[in-house]
């Protein structure tokens, strides 16, 4: 018999990690196409290693709850507004702001793969070694919660120069690397602080 067929979830967006002085370390998912709508989501890891999930519904939440690890999970509204390279986002009791700088050399290789491409899960195994060598713990595919596996195809990447963020009333300081690396999943996001427009394709797991 052949291997079952899984059904395939793709979301279009951008990715953002985001590390700060105070040790929290923040990940703004801003997917402008998916099955679930347009909707963005944030994942946040304190200093303490607590994993967080703000998610704007409970079908969101429950999506990426199952594919994500998470201590806690809380449905709130969840507000992003770009004005050129400047990005505002609202997620319950967090506020955070920041802005792009120009795109470095990887980031300009990244914007030359065709779209059709980038979206291939074929291309996310492909690129998987060179990212870990140049991103260091970035990885571009890998198994996720309840069975399922998932792909990442970046199309660019731009660097972050400026942030400011607050959680639950707290400053959280100046920014910083995203170190130590995040532990959502099976691959963190790069260390300096950045934007990737980025195609993932999650695979379902059987049953």
């Amino acid at each position: 018999m052949g291997r079952p067929h899984r059904r395939r979830l793709r979301f279009d967006g951008w990715i953002a990690g985001l590390g700060t002085s105070s040790g929290t370390r923040v990940v703004l998912g801003h997917w402008q196409r998916s099955p679930f709508g347009a909707f963005s989501d944030v994942m946040l890891e304190r200093d303490d290693g607590e994993r967080l999930l703000l998610a704007p519904t409970r079908e969101t939440a429950d999506f990426i709850g199952a594919t994500y690890v998470f201590d806690a999970v809380r449905v709130v509204p969840v507000w992003v507004r770009v004005a050129e390279d400047t990005w505002t986002v609202t997620a319950g009791s967090l506020a955070l702001r920041f802005v792009t700088g120009p795109r470095g050399p990887v980031g300009l290789l990244l914007r030359a793969v065709p779209a059709a491409l980038a979206r291939r899960p074929v291309w996310s195994a492909l690129t998987d070694g060179p990212a870990r060598l140049l991103l260091p713990g970035v990885r571009t595919r890998g198994s996720a919660g309840a069975g399922r596996r998932e792909w990442y195809g970046a199309r660019d990447l731009r660097p972050v120069r400026l942030l400011s963020a607050s959680f639950e009333g707290a400053d959280l300081g100046a920014p910083a690397p995203v170190d130590p690396p995040v532990h959502f999943g099976f691959g963190s996001v790069p260390r300096r602080p950045a934007l990737t427009r980025v195609t993932t394709t999650v695979a379902l797991g059987p049953g």
